[in-house]
């Protein structure tokens, strides 16, 4: 293959967009990011307000309301405003994931060739990461599409300068277009990878000189015309709150300090990079020592300058997620696809035994993480449902021979068909957890069983008024909708007096004591009309929950 065409990008698109599908409607909202996102848009569209982002009654001032634009923007296109669906909220997230594949192939097969890029984007989207973020109605993969579109517009300025070609205007308003996006969706964080690549090429290479392909003499001012007018109201609404929160607490606080108990020492993201970029995590490592050969190359070092900065600065700040370094995966998977293709012509195996040993203890622990997720789903169905499911055990059925041929393969020395066969272990993972198990685990999906039962006792229809004590989960939240009160066990039995013909309350049997006494003090006749019990993962304890109402005395 000496060229992609266009109908090589749509088979792309298409086979991303199919491997994403699964499981994107039929999961609920998954706490606690992912339904805030929900419920805020939900708001959003329901007051009409689209500059103050509130959740419930707090405002939500974490980042720009980019995000929620998108989320709204998709949940009117399905006419789904007035339902509590998941699945129109996921519709950015698709399309960032599906266009974020695309480009990676782009990008890939203009740095080493038409076969890197199709290996590259593959290893992206079936990485454990990306497969997780790329379902969820949350920022992250829409993030990474305007990175890429960013480090599209520079890596053509760039490539431009070494084949001393002029480097069109459309790569520069892409550059600072991309920006401007990124800093409507998450603030400052886009301008990490944005302006960290160029600097870190300038500090390599000593010359700047093709910075001015792009224009930055007023191309910073587009970057800011995207995002200055929402600034400046938001600044006016939250009197300056907004700033103070979403800069100071928010983004310096994750700097100085873990917050949300998300703390950890340097060397975390590289410690999960085994299970987050799974499959992919054992052959970046194989691919070390010829990225170590090629590091003056220009094509590798300006890769290096895309990741390592970005890298550096997520494993020094104190508070730590495992997607913080998302945005780097694509520039590891165009590396990783590079080292494999070559093979053997310029890169083989490490000659030093401590390299070999270290490699051979990191293919042990890759194939245990293959192993583990294999086995996970039918392990999960049985402790916690206590079902033995065929269709879930089709999974390691499919999965581990592919696994154990990759590994095979990989001893053999053809490494390319290695990545190939593990690709295909991990779309037989992925798709079985999303489709036969994931959405059968009903003792951790607490809220939509909750939320159901309200809804099949609503004494007054959508104007009844739910308060909860025990689950305080943003997922209720949104599948009960924003007049859901959280409230303590004693204001519940106070909302019940104020509310006695539609009120109901979901008390848990930790609080019951508490609520019934108060309830006997404000002289109220309750009704149990049910109870569910699940795991509250977000926390690990075991709930009993029950949903109470006021008896009314019968018509005469």
């Amino acid at each position: 293959m000496t060229r992609l065409t266009l109908r090589h990008y749509v088979f792309v698109a298409l086979s991303v967009f199919v491997l994403f599908l699964p499981g994107r409607a039929s999961l609920p909202p998954l706490d606690r990011d992912e339904p805030r996102y929900m419920e805020a848009t939900a708001q959003m569209l329901h007051s009409g307000n689209y500059v103050d982002v509130r959740f419930l009654d707090q405002p939500r001032y974490l980042q720009p309301a980019g995000i929620y634009w998108l989320e709204a923007a998709a949940v009117s296109l399905t006419g789904m405003q007035d339902r509590h669906a998941t699945w129109p909220y996921r519709i950015p997230s698709l399309i960032a994931v599906t266009a974020a594949a695309v480009l990676t192939v782009w990008i890939g097969a203009a740095l080493f060739g038409p076969q890197c890029g199709l290996l590259a984007a593959a290893l992206l989207a079936v990485s454990v990461l990306m497969t997780a973020e790329g379902r969820m109605a949350t920022i992250d993969t829409t993030l990474l599409l305007f990175v890429l579109l960013a480090q599209c517009g520079l890596l053509r300025a760039y490539l431009d300068r070494e084949r001393d070609l002029a480097t069109p205007l459309a790569a520069a308003l892409l550059y600072w277009i991309a920006l401007g996006c990124g800093l409507m969706l998450k603030g400052p964080v886009v301008l990490i990878p944005g302006f960290g690549t160029p600097l870190a090429l300038a500090l390599v290479e000593r010359r700047i000189d093709w910075w001015r392909r792009l224009r930055p003499a007023w191309g910073w001012l587009l970057m800011l015309a995207i995002v200055l007018p929402w600034c400046i109201a938001i600044g006016v609404i939250s009197h300056g709150d907004f700033f103070s929160r979403a800069v100071g607490r928010n983004f310096l606080g994750k700097v100085a300090s873990g917050q949300e108990t998300h703390g950890l020492p340097p060397g975390y993201h590289l410690a999960v990079f085994a299970l987050a970029f799974w499959p992919g995590s054992l052959f970046a490592a194989m691919s070390l020592p010829f990225v170590w050969a090629q590091r003056f190359q220009p094509h590798v070092r300006y890769l290096l300058c895309w990741i390592v900065p970005h890298w550096l600065v997520f494993e020094a700040i104190a508070t730590k997620l495992p997607h913080y370094v998302l945005p780097t995966y694509p520039a590891i998977a165009i590396l990783t696809a590079a080292a494999v293709v070559s093979f053997p012509t310029q890169w083989a195996w490490p000659r030093a035994p401590w390299a070999r040993g270290l490699l051979a203890a990191y293919a042990l622990i890759w194939f245990t993480v293959g192993s583990v997720l294999a086995f996970a789903g039918p392990v999960l169905l049985w402790r916690m449902e206590g079902t033995v499911s065929p269709a879930a055990m089709l999974i390691p059925v499919g999965a581990l021979p592919v696994l154990g041929l990759s590994a095979y393969l990989i001893l053999h020395r053809e490494v390319l068909r290695a990545v190939m066969a593990a690709v295909a272990a991990a779309v037989i993972i992925h798709v079985g957890l999303f489709t036969t198990v994931i959405p059968r685990l009903q003792t951790i999906w607490l809220s939509p069983r909750l939320a159901a039962m309200v809804d099949d006792h609503r004494r007054c229809g959508s104007g009844s008024i739910v308060a909860s004590t025990s689950d305080s989960e943003p997922s209720l939240v949104f599948l009960l909708g924003e007049n859901t009160r959280l409230i303590s066990p004693t204001a519940a039995a106070d909302f019940l007096q104020e509310n006695q013909k539609c009120g109901m309350v979901l008390v848990g049997a930790r609080e019951l004591a508490a609520f019934s006494t108060r309830a006997l003090q404000d002289g109220l006749d309750l009704h149990e009309l049910g109870q569910q019990a699940g795991l509250n993962y977000s926390t690990g304890k075991h709930l009993e929950i029950g949903l109470y109402e006021v008896m009314l005395p019968s018509a005469p």
